[in-house]
């Protein structure tokens, strides 16, 4: 068979059996289910971190008739299935990688001739004893094909959406481009499944999609595919037992991708990690950002500094550890047609810098990893109150530590005076500022925020990650014209709050206020045992 006929001689077997792998083999049950109806069209698109490539090619491997894979899928759980032998190698499978023929282009028009011209050489040479009515035609071959086999095929394709990231401006081609996927793929015959993966969700144009056959699961709505976009904790739990690394310590890093599949019994929540980063901790010993060898934060940079209202206080209150309101409604599914920030935002969602949650329609950034990157980028652009703010929230931790409550008092001052972008007029803005100003506490905390409440303000408890349990716990209550003693006050009669119900041993009590006639912070810092 010809190399986009099928998968060769799957040399793709490695990641299969690699030193780190998770069994994903019951995506390839969903995929059957899909098989017996007639939509037959699915487009999955995720960030390039969550292993797009390595599923498209279990699935090549599993459908593939020209040769028998079972050995690869006998301890996998996609055996135990009774779909499993039913389609296991009966079909004809083209796999493509789209990116591969567009970087041996010049323009779309000669990519699209080039993957025609390629595919019918194939299967001229695959299938000799056909009489093709038009070699050049590679709908008519391909009906020919099947004329000839009875035997559908299973039409795998790889970064789909690569022209509508490279060809950013180009309309008109990214309008061919899909006019040839439909008229090629849409209520043919010879199509027993079209499975396409990408970032972007598919392109629409007016009211609709030109490929409108297609069911989708994205970020955004994941679906009953929502397990299988990444790794999920259970899996994450066994490497680290595997690999003897810290489970907590892999949460703050790469947790915080919250897949929500709707069902009729009820929201099923999946915790969704990047098996690139998690996969490269493990190997490495060591636990750090992998983002940037798939992606730099100069991506994120040209998309955060864009002059959409509202856009910069959204990413800073993300960045103190907020999530903010989205709406994805109007977003059109490119990196180039913004209306307003929410458009931007949801395009952020889709590169896998943001998560969104669909119960709450809220965005927010996920992890310590994904944090660096924004904080990689606003370190390069002219926000510079926030990277200051950043950059001296190790001095503020450290004077907290030392019960220094004038210099805590002076820090989150300048951190207020540094932070002109956030409207510094109710409790939720102070709440903001005082979490950005302890920045650097994420490194050995678990920050938790209460939300205001009556008349009190926002309490931020900072829990000590098991790895640092030398650290002492911290609770910082915020006032509004009133007093820091008031605030200690407050703290001692809610008892510490729920989020340190468990929580045994040194406790930090700080109280802040601040005067809007003065404009200035006070602060009283006290310790105990709890």
């Amino acid at each position: 068979m010809g190399s986009y006929l099928n998968p060769g001689n799957f040399s793709f077997c490695g990641s299969l059996r690699s030193k780190i792998y998770v069994d994903k083999s019951e995506l390839i049950a969903k995929t059957n289910e899909v098989l017996c109806t007639e939509q037959r069209y699915i487009c999955v698109s995720r960030p390039r971190r969550f292993g797009k490539s390595m599923a498209a090619n279990m699935l090549a491997a599993y459908y593939d008739r020209s040769e028998n894979t079972e050995e690869l899928f006998q301890n996998l759980a996609i055996r135990e299935d009774k779909s499993y032998k039913e389609n296991l190698n009966q079909y004809d499978v083209i796999k493509i990688n789209m990116q591969e023929f567009l970087s041996m282009s010049g323009t779309m028009e000669e990519m699209l001739e080039m993957l025609k011209n390629y595919l019918a050489a194939d299967f001229e040479e695959t299938y000799p004893e056909v009489r093709f009515r038009d070699e050049k035609n590679l709908i008519q071959v391909m009906k020919d094909v099947f004329s000839y086999t009875r035997c559908p095929f299973v039409i795998l394709i790889d970064e789909w959406d690569c022209l509508f990231r490279e060809y950013k401006q180009d309309k008109d081609a990214q309008k061919k481009y899909l006019d040839f996927l439909r008229a090629w793929l849409k209520d043919k015959d010879y199509v027993a499944l079209a499975y396409m993966t990408g970032i972007l969700p598919i392109k629409k144009y007016g009211s609709h999609s030109a490929l409108n056959m297609f069911t989708e699961y994205s970020m955004t709505d994941p679906g009953d595919l929502a397990e299988y976009f990444g790794f999920t904790e259970r899996e994450v739990s066994a490497l680290c037992k595997k690999y003897e690394m810290s489970f907590e310590e892999a949460k703050t890093w790469y947790d915080g991708y919250q897949l929500i599949a709707h069902r009729q019994t009820g929201d099923e929540i999946y915790s969704m990690y990047s098996p690139k980063s998690v996969v490269e901790a493990m190997l490495r010993h060591k636990f750090g950002t992998y983002w940037n060898q798939t992606e730099t934060y100069e991506a994120l940079k040209i998309y955060i500094q864009m002059d959409m209202d509202g856009l910069k206080d959204s990413v800073v209150r993300m960045l103190a550890g907020e999530a903010v309101p989205i709406h994805i409604g109007t977003f059109s599914n490119d990196m180039t047609t913004f209306a307003m920030k929410d458009d931007v935002l949801t395009l952020l969602v889709h590169l896998g810098y943001l998560t969104y949650n669909s119960i709450n329609e809220t965005a927010s950034i996920p992890n310590k990893e994904v944090s660096r990157e924004y904080v990689n980028a606003i370190s390069t652009m002219n926000w510079h109150g926030v990277a200051d703010s950043v950059e001296s929230s190790r001095k503020l931790l450290e004077s907290l530590w030392a019960m220094d409550a004038d210099a805590v008092a002076a820090g989150v001052e300048k951190a207020h005076e540094e932070i002109s972008i956030l409207q510094y007029n109710d409790e939720n803005s102070l709440s903001c500022t005082i979490q950005l100003a302890f920045y650097f506490a994420r490194e050995y905390y678990t920050m938790v925020r209460e939300l205001p409440a009556g008349k009190g303000f926002a309490d931020v408890c900072m829990i000590p990650r098991p790895c640092h349990l030398d650290k002492p716990a911290i609770v910082i209550e915020l006032k509004w014209d009133k007093s820091a003693v008031g605030a200690i006050e407050q703290i001692k009669e809610k008892q510490y709050g729920n989020a340190l119900k468990d929580y045994q041993g040194n406790l930090l009590l700080a109280g802040i206020n601040y005067n809007r006639k003065t404009k200035k912070h006070e602060c009283v810092i006290e310790t105990m045992q709890k």
